[in-house]
């Protein structure tokens, strides 16, 4: 009388034992060392989809899964090196790039690109900061100054206030520039507070200098 086998497929040996595993699709059992790894195209790579089969079961991976990869059209440069066409086209007299360097308030004079103009105290009455970046200057003599001219300011009780500023007109005898940092309220105006009007290049693209320190 015949009887099925528990092995199933598998091979069993006293002498060489092994491992039996049985295959996930039909179910039968196999030695685990006959038994393979199902792979199918996922995008461009094959992946694997952890199901171990027999060799009746195993599927050849279906091509109609697997993504076309086109070539690059036109083949790229390897280690393109574009040219900055954008600094090569500033012209040799146009303002420097950046905030300017080693500025010395004593060495800047007003120029204008012409004319060299005289030096220009400007007669500081009050110089106030209400906590902001804003400092308001009070002068005892019309300032002469306008939109977007620039000074350069030392001796203010605040350091942060002090430096190379492009002003904004408010009266004729008051105006307005704004530091790159907060200035605490308080009148800053000393006894060694000092402030010229001065013309520095200004950073490409800019209409105002930015705040440079002592």
């Amino acid at each position: 009388m015949s009887y099925a086998s528990k092995a199933g497929r598998a091979r069993v040996s006293a002498k060489n034992p092994q491992a039996q595993g049985v295959c996930d699709r039909c179910g039968i059992w196999y030695t685990l060392a006959d038994l393979q790894w199902q792979f199918d195209w996922r995008g461009t790579a094959l992946q694997n989809l952890w199901l171990r089969v027999c060799r009746r079961c195993l599927d050849t991976p279906q091509e109609q899964l697997r993504a076309i990869q086109l070539p690059a059209d036109p083949v790229p440069v390897w280690q393109p090196r574009p040219e900055n066409f954008d600094a090569a086209e500033i012209p040799y007299n146009t303002g420097p790039i950046g905030v300017p360097t080693g500025l010395d308030i004593n060495a800047i004079m007003p120029y204008d690109g012409t004319v060299q103009k005289a030096f220009g105290v400007i007669p500081a009455l009050s110089v106030i900061s209400n906590g902001t970046t804003t400092i308001y200057v009070s002068c005892s003599a019309p300032h002469n100054l306008s939109n977007d001219d620039q000074i350069a300011v030392q001796g203010l009780s605040d350091v942060n206030a002090c430096g190379f500023f492009s002003v904004v007109m408010y009266t004729p005898i008051a105006f307005v520039y704004t530091t790159a940092n907060s200035v605490a309220a308080a009148s800053l105006l000393t006894p060694m507070s000092r402030m010229i009007t001065c013309l520095v290049g200004l950073p490409r693209g800019s209409s105002q200098i930015p705040q440079v320190t002592e």
